[in-house]
């Protein structure tokens, strides 16, 4: 209990020289990063789709939602095999757009028109968050979803907004008939 309450406590040093208090992440800034991370999945596909500049609302995308400049990111995407992670961010952005990693044909450039999350459960500690369930995408061309089950970590960034910093995701396992 007290190595919580000082985890909560003392993070860093604001400006005025004085402790920083540590704000704790609420379930409803979890749901606000997942919607926007889904929004900015449907922005990059319709970018793409119509001749925009996908790969620069991408980069964004990837800098501002991701921890790679303040550390360490696990990321495992859905549709990745012979690289199976991307502990760099040109490496997720490669996931996204296509790039450094051959496999990598560019996930939001699908297109889709909605994401839509459906946690299992979200768990929230002194200074992250842990989410988890099936977030599903729409596919512009079929108008059906691919149902995708996830894990997001966050933590809050510098800037005091939630950074992802795991993110794991994978088709739902499908039993031989």
């Amino acid at each position: 209990m007290i190595k919580r309450i000082l985890a909560a406590s003392v993070v860093g040093v604001m400006a005025t020289g004085g402790p920083a208090i540590a704000q704790a992440i609420t379930e409803a800034e979890v749901h606000d990063a997942q919607r926007v991370w889904g929004d900015g999945i449907v922005a990059i596909g319709q970018a793409y789709s119509d001749g925009g500049d996908y790969q620069a609302l991408a980069a964004e995308h990837v800098d501002t939602l991701y921890g790679y400049d303040e550390g360490t990111v696990l990321f495992k995407p859905t549709r990745a095999a012979a690289e199976q992670f991307r502990l760099a961010e040109e490496e997720a952005l490669s996931y996204f757009v296509g790039g450094v990693v051959d496999e990598d044909h560019g996930f939001a450039l699908q297109p889709w028109t909605a994401v839509r999350f459906e946690n299992a459960g979200i768990i929230i500690d002194a200074d992250s968050a842990v989410a988890m369930g099936n977030y599903f995408f729409t596919d512009a061309a079929t108008g059906e979803e691919a149902k995708v089950e996830f894990t997001f970590g966050y933590a809050r960034g510098a800037d005091g907004n939630l950074l992802i910093t795991v993110h794991h995701s994978a088709f739902p396992y499908s039993p031989a008939e």
